[in-house]
């Protein structure tokens, strides 16, 4: 139950409390450039795909250790959440220096999130952790794809996502080490359409 009440409280914070990051964000000391109108758009709806996946990864990473009973797997899980809410803090970040705004459906995309953790938690361990190293290859893959899209003079944009991509690629070998367990090609492929369908539609909600 006390697992849960923290699960309660960890979704609480991420959908309506000012994220609070543990580390100063990479964009702190780079020059906000002046971009155009277009630039500006394009900038402020890709970070807010990043805070949508954010979001995901508070969600999928508390539901995995709500249900875990190994402990070290516990810690592990809870410490790769801290990290995700430094990437949390830094997007929301991000957007607001932007003059965006975060996802109007980020309760939806936490909710999923969550029964997806769990529903992979309660399968096993390794099944869990097989999870987590898919949905991070896919993260690093969507995160450099961001990369060749923002604009070149958004330095500090720019900064933040390629340190997130560093962070979700460590995250993806740790799990692996830990023992995941290969995902079947239908539940990639299903993953792959599942994230198609929630960037496109925070791309502008």
């Amino acid at each position: 139950m006390d697992r849960f009440l923290i699960a309660a409280d960890t979704a609480l914070r991420t959908l309506f409390a000012s994220p609070s990051a543990s580390q100063p964000s990479p964009a702190r000391g780079l020059p906000e450039a002046r971009l155009s109108s277009p630039d500006r758009r394009l900038a402020g709806a890709l970070m807010r795909v990043n805070h949508v996946g954010e979001v995901c990864a508070q969600a999928l990473y508390m539901a995995q250790a709500c249900v875990t009973r190994d402990g070290a797997l516990r810690r592990s899980l809870m410490d790769a959440a801290r990290e995700e809410t430094d990437h949390l803090a830094w997007t929301r970040e991000r957007l607001d220096a932007l003059g965006s705004r975060p996802s109007l459906l980020n309760p939806l995309w936490f909710t999923g999130a969550f029964a997806i953790g769990l529903a992979t938690a309660r399968v096993s361990d390794r099944a869990s952790l097989g999870f987590v190293v898919e949905t991070e290859r896919q993260v690093s893959e969507h995160l450099q794809g961001h990369l060749s899209r923002l604009p070149a003079q958004d330095l500090p944009s720019r900064a933040v996502v390629a340190r997130m991509k560093e962070d979700e690629e460590r995250h993806a070998a740790q799990a692996l080490a830990a023992g995941a367990l290969e995902l079947p090609a239908p539940a990639r492929w299903l993953m792959r359409g599942a994230a198609r369908v929630m960037t496109t539609t925070a791309h502008y909600l």
